[in-house]
């Protein structure tokens, strides 16, 4: 059985905040919300879906929990008649920790909500003042605990190279999510345009990262929910998430391929592991299923580079019924 979303975009009216790297707000100002097309929205979606899937609606976009609370309600209402029609099973919501509280939550589980997505960026105070995030740390594990406790599944959301954050205050905000969470996004920083954060890097009060920087802070922050056994559901914006092309990046390391040269990074590190003491060449690496392309690598990367590094003229995958992101030399 699959998973599907239906996305329903809402702008960003929930939020007064103005946190120095969100571009949204500006997105916002030149979006007007329809909430009359949102049915025709879902209706499209829902249209698409195949025998067998399992499909949630999906309010992103904003904080979802702080728009007008009889908007919510009517969004909500609409959503859960799917539910009642058996077009979808659940829905899902996004939001910030000081938009949590025992109302909102009850308000959720009455519509049918089973999971909150919850933007908790960093759960380090300096870095959260330097964001203007307007909120501190002890909101987020607050939230987090209320939703858990609540009965809801909880997906944490963080962000790397912010403002102030370090690699060992990445792999703290990980680690602190692991405590609650369900299940994980990872941002890396963009600079948009026309966002504090871009003034911050044109005055130098902020060192946008280079890419390979970018990939390894991710990478070492995926590499804690891995070993917790946290699933990381994504890693990088979506096109409709405000980045649509490079015409919008200020400056820094961005890919939109992030996620693929994270994994690619993932993989390397076990792979060299692996290979430091193989006698055998060509070789034969078993990988998880669907993970082959990952463990060659970003544009195969991984195979040229651990070919070159331990002198083997050939290295091949193949799928084997294994965890994911682990690896075994199984012959030649």
């Amino acid at each position: 059985m699959s998973h599907k979303n239906v996305p329903v975009f809402i702008p960003h009216l929930g939020c007064p905040n103005d946190c120095v790297f969100c571009n949204q707000r500006k997105i916002t100002e030149h979006l007007s919300f329809d909430e009359d097309g949102v049915k025709d929205t879902i209706d499209e979606a829902v249209a698409t879906l195949k025998p067998g899937d399992e499909a949630e609606i999906a309010f992103f976009g904003g904080s979802f929990t702080g728009i007008d609370r009889d908007l919510m309600i009517r969004l909500l209402r609409l959503g859960h008649s799917y539910i009642e029609k058996g077009a979808v099973t659940s829905l899902r919501c996004s939001t910030r920790p000081d938009y949590i509280d025992e109302t909102i939550l009850g308000i959720l589980q009455k519509y049918g909500v089973k999971t909150v997505e919850l933007g908790i960026q960093s759960t380090d105070d300096t870095v959260l003042l330097k964001c203007k995030r307007g909120h501190t740390a002890a909101a987020s594990f607050t939230a987090m605990k209320m939703i858990k406790d609540a009965g809801f599944s909880l997906i944490g959301q963080m962000m790397t190279g912010l403002p102030g954050a370090s690699a060992e205050s990445e792999i703290q905000t990980a680690e602190d999510i692991c405590k609650y969470a369900d299940g994980a996004r990872i941002y890396p920083i963009v600079v948009f345009k026309d966002t504090e954060l871009a003034y911050m890097a044109e005055a130098g009060d902020y060192k946008p990262y280079p890419l390979d920087e970018l990939v390894k802070r991710t990478a070492d922050v995926k590499e804690v929910f891995i070993k917790r056994g946290i699933p990381t559901i994504r890693v990088g914006l979506q096109a409709n998430e405000g980045l649509t092309g490079g015409d919008e990046i200020a400056c820094g390391g961005y890919d939109e391929a992030i996620g693929e040269r994270c994994d690619s990074l993932i993989y390397y590190r076990r792979l060299s592991k692996l290979l430091s003491d193989n006698k055998t060449d060509p070789v034969i690496i078993a990988v998880p299923r669907g993970h082959i392309s990952r463990a060659s690598g970003h544009k195969k990367e991984n195979k040229l580079r651990l070919c070159a590094q331990y002198g083997i003229k050939e290295i091949k995958f193949e799928e084997k019924d294994i965890p994911p992101y682990t690896a075994e030399i199984i012959g030649r």
